[in-house]
């Protein structure tokens, strides 16, 4: 590997977001070409700290840690990639049900799925089933992601499941399911196409609806 995209992928490890910054910028000076940088500086740094979390050795804080590190570092990247015509890997959107104002979790998730090169359209917190509609039925989402902290909350996953099927889009888009309440069980009640405890697990579903390795 190119001694820049190994100080990009431990300075994201390391959650140095200035280091990851002055490191894209010096890729891009020293000519490497962006998607190289993001798959082999980034998003193989983010499968490591997905890989370190599910191992015990990273947790909620290291994590959030890299991949705002991480993020720092697609800021500078981005245009680049736009340039290029890089495609993403898929494109998910992501909100917190209807009734639940808590987004750490989902923007841990967020960032989590932004590192591993998917394109992100966040649709913040306290969303409505017809907000979640709508996005689907204006085309080009692949995966919608649904979070709820709440269990008084949790049955606005339901509503929005629903809600999709009334409107005639929910073979259209693959559904996944988190936040403290939910369950394996709870996810297969309500018709989502799966269920992830945790922001790494998460990105692991996101991939596996692709069929991204």
């Amino acid at each position: 590997m190119n001694p820049i995209l190994k100080e990009i992928y431990h300075a994201i490890l390391e959650g140095q977001h200035k280091q990851v910054e002055a490191k894209v910028q010096a890729a891009l000076q020293a000519g490497i070409n962006p998607k190289t940088i993001l798959d082999e500086g980034m998003i193989a740094a983010m499968d490591e700290v997905g890989r370190l979390f599910e191992s015990g050795d990273f947790y909620i804080p290291e994590m959030l840690v890299a991949a705002r590190a991480m993020q720092s570092g697609l800021v500078v990247l981005k245009p680049h990639l736009k340039e290029a015509n890089i495609q993403s890997a898929g494109k998910v959107a992501i909100g917190t049900v209807k009734g639940d104002l808590h987004d750490i979790g989902k923007n841990l998730v967020k960032m989590m799925l932004e590192g591993a090169g998917f394109e992100i359209l966040d649709l913040g917190t306290d969303v409505a089933p017809e907000k979640f509609v709508a996005v689907i039925q204006a085309g080009g989402v692949d995966i919608l992601a649904l979070s709820a902290l709440l269990s008084t909350t949790m049955s606005s996953m339901k509503d929005t499941i629903n809600a999709l099927k009334e409107a005639g889009v929910r073979e259209h888009v693959k559904v996944m399911i988190g936040g403290a309440p939910i369950t394996e069980d709870y996810s297969k009640m309500i018709g989502a196409d799966g269920f992830a405890s945790d922001a790494s697990r998460a990105v692991a579903l996101a991939k596996s609806f692709l069929a991204i390795r």
